[in-house]
């Protein structure tokens, strides 16, 4: 990539040289400038607002409501630390900001998560069962609301930025399902060797 992009470049310069296409490169260059900050600035706002509402979830009684419905499920996927309030919490609010499709309030929780994780871990040189876990399901994470995608597509002057909710819930649907079904086949393979 560190070759790619740059031969990219010289080769859109040298075109629009060879071509007279120099003005209309001009143009572009400054119209994309001008739409990425316009972009950054979208994102910035959505970010804000996302992670705003989970530091009121995580304050409030909602987060505890939360985590008592996850808890069933959580305790499943995540077996050998069940017990610990701190990791469950982190994981719990992870999962959270991944289901309101807002990873970059995931990011931080996930990597709480991860911490509390790797102390519980009995081989710190090598991945609990439920560090794998953590990966898979935050690689593949489900998004009821995909606000990231809603809101970069509506920044972009999509006339209807929210048509992709339902393919955007099968497919994570699907790739979760077959996430959390490999990584149990291989999770008890590793244990009997």
């Amino acid at each position: 990539m560190n070759y790619l992009w740059p031969v990219l470049i010289i080769i859109s310069f040298l075109f629009s040289i060879f071509f007279g296409n120099i003005q209309a490169l001009n143009n572009s260059v400054f119209e994309s400038v001008s739409d990425v900050v316009q972009l950054s600035l979208t994102l910035v706002g959505n970010m804000c607002l996302w992670c705003g509402i989970m530091k009121i979830i995580k304050e409030t009684k909602i987060m505890s409501f939360l985590m008592k419905m996850l808890r069933p499920i959580l305790n499943w996927l995540y077996p050998e630390v069940k017990d610990n309030k701190n990791a469950m919490e982190s994981i719990s609010i992870n999962t959270v900001s991944n289901l309101l499709g807002i990873g970059n309030a995931a990011t931080p929780a996930g990597l709480k998560a991860m911490e509390e994780l790797q102390n519980e871990n009995i081989k710190k040189d090598e991945l609990s069962n439920s560090m794998i876990m953590l990966i898979v399901l935050n690689t593949t994470s489900i998004q009821l609301i995909p606000t990231t995608v809603i809101a970069i597509r509506s920044a972009l002057g999509s006339p209807n930025p929210s048509n992709i909710i339902v393919p955007i819930w099968i497919s994570t649907m699907a790739g979760t399902l077959a996430g959390i079904i490999v990584t149990k086949i291989m999770l008890r393979k590793r244990k009997n060797h």
